[in-house]
C-alpha cells in the first residue's frame, strides 16, 4: 500500500512512542487524548503528526478506527489483522472485538443486488457493558 507522500511510520521514533501510548491507554481514544497522553510522557509530536500516523496505520491495519455516536473518531491499537466489528460501551468505553458472519453475508448480497462490487463496509455497535449496565 502507497503511504502519502512525506509520511513515514515504521521505525521512526515518533511512530514508537505513538504505539507505546496506544498500548498504554484503555479502549478507543480520540487523538486528541493520544496526543495528551504523548505529551504527559514528555514527548514533543505535534497533532497534525499523531493524526497523520494514526491515518497511516489504521490503513495498514495496526490500528482500528470507529466513530461515536457524535461522529469523532477514535483509535486503538488492533489486536487481530482479520477484518471484524467492535461492541463498545457508550459509558465507559470499553471494547471488545466480535465477527459478524451474518453482516458479511447481508453485505455481500446488497451489494451484489446492487451490481456493486469491490465493496467495503464498517459496522459499529454500541451498547452498555455489563459492569456499566448494572448486570
Amino acid at each position: 500500500m502507497q503511504q502519502p507522500r512525506g509520511t513515514r511510520v515504521r521505525g521512526t521514533r515518533q511512530a514508537e512512542a505513538l504505539a507505546a501510548a496506544l498500548a498504554s491507554l484503555p479502549g478507543f481514544c480520540s487523538a486528541q487524548e493520544i496526543h495528551a497522553e504523548l505529551r504527559r510522557r514528555g514527548e514533543h509530536v505535534g497533532l497534525t503528526t499523531v493524526y497523520r500516523h494514526l491515518q497511516v496505520l489504521s490503513e495498514q491495519g495496526s490500528v482500528d478506527m470507529i466513530r461515536d455516536a457524535s461522529g469523532e473518531t477514535l483509535y486503538r491499537q488492533c489486536a487481530t489483522t482479520v477484518h471484524h466489528h467492535h461492541l463498545t460501551c457508550r459509558s465507559c468505553g470499553r471494547s471488545v472485538e466480535v465477527e459478524g458472519r451474518v453482516v458479511e453475508q447481508w453485505a455481500e448480497k446488497v451489494a451484489a443486488e446492487a451490481g456493486f462490487t469491490s465493496v467495503d463496509h464498517t459496522v459499529e455497535l454500541f451498547g452498555l457493558c455489563p459492569v456499566c449496565s448494572g448486570g
